[in-house]
């Protein structure tokens, strides 16, 4: 199998910008997902029984369902009841949902790390619920769970390519068209493994990074 190169030469820039959208539409869904999964965490610890069963289904339903058919639901219902948005800002949507209910259980975990003590002192000092949460617990959680939070923003990256199938023009959708126009499958899917290989090899490398500073941390 001999490579066409210059194939690979002229159709990178385009591929790169696929890679950049890929990137952000990444983060973004880390981003918002990390605000769903913190409330989502919030709503587990509350008195409302109702609420608790509700986010218990939510966490269920997206932990039990593809991501496929959460991004299909997504930009298929809003649409349907009034919200008009974008190819991309549903795949955003989608992937903050999806990421939000797997980061609540991180942060959920996180929370067996957490002393009752603290909390306690807190509320002998007059601290509010909020302020103790936003205080003493999710910096402590967020220390915790920082490690397989960058693992989970690798996931996804990976996913997002499924964002593709909404006409999201992410790294795997550039390559779909640069295919259709050149007839250069071989080559095109290649150095798409490669971009991906390189973002998630590069997030790896932070996530051991991280877990040395973490790990220093708790020890001093």
């Amino acid at each position: 199998m001999k490579l066409d190169f210059h194939v690979i030469l002229v159709q990178l820039p385009w591929l790169l910008r696929g890679a950049e959208l890929t990137l952000s539409v990444s983060l973004l869904g880390i981003a918002f997902g990390t605000l769903v999964g913190v409330a989502l965490a919030l709503a587990l610890q509350s008195a409302i029984r109702p609420l608790v069963y509700l986010v218990r289904f939510y966490i269920s339903f997206i932990r039990g369902t593809p991501l496929f058919i959460q991004i299909l639901i997504v930009f298929f219902i809003l649409p349907s009841v009034g919200i008009d948005i974008s190819r991309f800002t549903s795949g955003v949507v989608a992937l903050s949902l999806n990421s939000g209910a797997y980061i609540s259980e991180m942060i959920r975990g996180g929370l067996t790390s957490i002393a009752r003590g603290q909390i306690e002192a807190g509320r002998a000092l007059g601290m509010r619920r909020s302020l103790i949460w936003r205080r003493i617990v999710l910096p402590q959680v967020f220390t915790v769970i920082l490690p397989p939070l960058t693992v989970e923003f690798a996931s996804l990256l990976k996913y997002s390519a499924l964002l593709s199938v909404i006409g999201v023009v992410e790294l795997t959708r550039t390559a779909q068209q640069i295919i259709a126009a050149t007839f250069k499958p071989i080559e095109i899917w290649v150095t798409v493994g490669v971009l991906y290989f390189i973002m998630c090899f590069s997030l790896g490398m932070l996530t051991r990074r991280i877990e040395r500073a973490t790990a220093v941390y708790r020890l001093n």
